[in-house]
């Protein structure tokens, strides 16, 4: 292989000429396919000493590249060329990109996250499949509690329990055996209920617990924290209140309701004509659990609040039905395009 060689396959690449589609797939066999001679330029490399292969193959790469670029050249004339002789209008403007949009439980999760990352939590994770002492048996639940009834509760198999999670409670008693307080996290997640399908309930749902954990918490720290996260998400004009629950994971356990924002407390079919509308609950963490967890709790107390992403979603998105959200409908989806920041 000659620098004159070299030169002798550049001219037959230049001169080459393309006329249709048969004559690009021709210049591909001859130069640029698999067994083509450019490519067999490089399969001599094999033969030469070291200084002669920095030499020419710099300069096989000069004609590769050539002849890469005379062939794509060529594929968009003949493109062109092929679109004007079926009569197609080129000055047309082409046909739009469908621009895709993130789930409307996908924003409503990330909106909460950023609220409460704003003041010092941090976002854990952990897993659906669960054994019964980090869904039940930590979080204080008595051996005959009704959420440990098949009947509510999905079991993978038994003895020893296995099941699909049925909140995200599990990640708080998983972070608070692991780590030392102070403690601050916010653990959203897939869970798993076995109850029937309807508009309004599924079998399974997206949920956030969030848990604080430290010396001195009290219930006012709770209080301000849900305050906060509330105003910041749907605006300084809503109001909250708190009503007396139970929870076997809180003594005290609330419920919070906040002024509908359908009807400005006036009443609708939404807050069923009250004017107010449940979308969490929380307490303080029952002294057991952190014992559980290997917590003095003579030394530390905290708080945990848990929410379902699809009832605020419903709030703020008003969709009239829970099962949209996992049917993939694309005429649905498409309605949140462009509301990346919520």
């Amino acid at each position: 292989m000659t620098l004159a060689d070299l030169a002798q396959l550049r001219n037959e690449i230049t001169s080459f000429a393309f006329h249709s589609t048969t004559d690009l797939e021709l210049f591909k066999q001859l130069f640029i396919g698999k067994k083509g001679r450019i490519t067999a330029l490089f399969d001599l490399l094999k033969t030469f000493s070291p200084e002669e292969k920095a030499r020419y193959g710099k300069l096989f790469n000069e004609i590769k590249v050539f002849a890469n670029n005379q062939y794509e050249q060529a594929q968009a004339k003949i493109l062109v060329q092929s679109k004007q002789e079926n009569g197609e209008d080129l000055t047309l403007p082409g046909n739009a990109f469908w621009v895709g949009s993130r789930h409307p439980l996908s924003l409503v999760e990330q909106k909460i996250a950023e609220i409460f990352q704003q003041i010092g939590f941090v976002v854990a994770d952990g897993p659906e499949i669960e054994d019964d002492r980090h869904n039940f048996s930590a979080l204080n639940f008595e051996e005959n509690h009704p959420a440990r009834d098949m009947q509510d509760t999905f079991f993978i198999r038994k003895d020893p329990d296995w099941l699909l999670r049925t909140h995200t409670s599990n990640v708080q008693i998983r972070v608070l055996e692991s780590q030392k307080p102070p403690i601050r996290v916010l653990a959203p997640g897939r869970v798993y209920r076995n109850e029937a399908i309807s508009a309004r309930s599924h079998c399974f749902f997206h949920q956030i617990e969030g848990f604080c954990v430290d010396k001195d918490i009290t219930f006012a720290d709770l209080k301000q924290t849900l305050h906060y996260f509330v105003q910041t998400l749907f605006g300084q004009s809503v109001q909250i209140r708190l009503r007396p629950s139970y929870f076997p994971f809180t003594e005290i356990s609330a419920e919070m309701d906040i002024s509908c924002l359908i009807c400005q407390t006036n009443g609708c079919p939404v807050c069923k004509h009250t004017g107010w509308v449940e979308i969490l609950g929380c307490g303080m963490i029952d002294p057991n659990v952190l014992q559980n967890c290997g917590l003095d709790p003579n030394e530390y107390s905290g708080f945990a609040f848990g929410m379902g992403v699809e009832r605020i979603a419903q709030l703020l998105f008003q969709v009239p039905d829970i099962r949209l959200y996992s049917q993939n409908d694309i005429r649905f989806l498409q309605q949140f395009t462009g509301k990346i920041n919520l």
